[in-house]
């Protein structure tokens, strides 16, 4: 595994952000409108949110009363968010941090009730990358607490196309995306009850993934 290239990867994101200011649209995604209805049925009222992008995901859980932190690695992502909390006057429900996820999180230890993202795990993230980030997410939820996270699946068309860039990662367009099947998920879940896993499409291509929603056991 070449980690000169994953570590590029911020990079090539804030290059794609800075070009592209509405890259992915201004409506919520299809993961964030699910997870919502998770998040009121369950009374979950403050979520961390990892890799929120330029935020479409991060003001829709506001407009809906969900106290939002959102930790990004881009410095164009983080801007974007804190010029639409500013313009929609959701400076109160709505928290930014520059940040990379594969450090030990800036924050304590079972401080919120969620935590959402959407693909963020099937970034340049290695395996080990990924472990260390689950026992992360685990530390600074609380007991019950629910974590959802969407990643493109072995289904995906673009899963063994492009450059191999080691374990299930690939490069495509410049993007690397780490591939998930079912196995690696249930791997993935140390500190947690599975719930539900779900197929679900999104974009033209289109992209298939896995809907992942995880429940804090202790």
């Amino acid at each position: 595994m070449d980690q000169k290239k994953l570590d590029q990867q911020s990079q090539h994101w804030e290059a794609s952000f800075s070009s592209k200011p509405e890259m992915f649209g201004r409506e919520p995604s299809i993961a964030a409108v699910k997870a919502l209805k998770i998040f009121q049925k369950n009374n979950i009222k403050k979520i961390l949110e990892l890799g929120p992008g330029l935020g479409r995901d991060t003001i829709y859980f506001a407009k809906n009363g969900i106290e939002v932190k959102a930790l990004d690695y881009s410095n164009t992502a983080i801007a974007s968010i804190n010029r639409k909390k500013d313009e929609l006057k959701l400076d109160k429900l709505i928290k930014t941090q520059l940040f990379d996820v594969r450090k030990k999180l800036p924050l304590d230890n079972e401080k919120f009730e969620g935590c959402f993202s959407h693909m963020l795990y099937c970034m340049a993230l290695s395996s080990l990358d990924l472990k260390n980030l689950n026992d992360e997410i685990c530390r600074i939820l609380k007991k019950g607490a629910i974590n959802i996270y969407t990643a493109r699946n072995t289904d995906d068309g673009d899963f063994k196309n492009g450059i191999h860039r080691g374990e299930d990662l690939y490069e495509n367009d410049g993007f690397i995306v780490h591939f998930f099947s079912k196995e690696k998920i249930k791997k993935l879940s140390n500190g947690f009850e599975n719930i539900d896993i779900e197929n679900f499409e999104e974009g033209s291509f289109p992209r298939k993934l896995f809907f992942v929603q995880n429940k804090k056991i202790y």
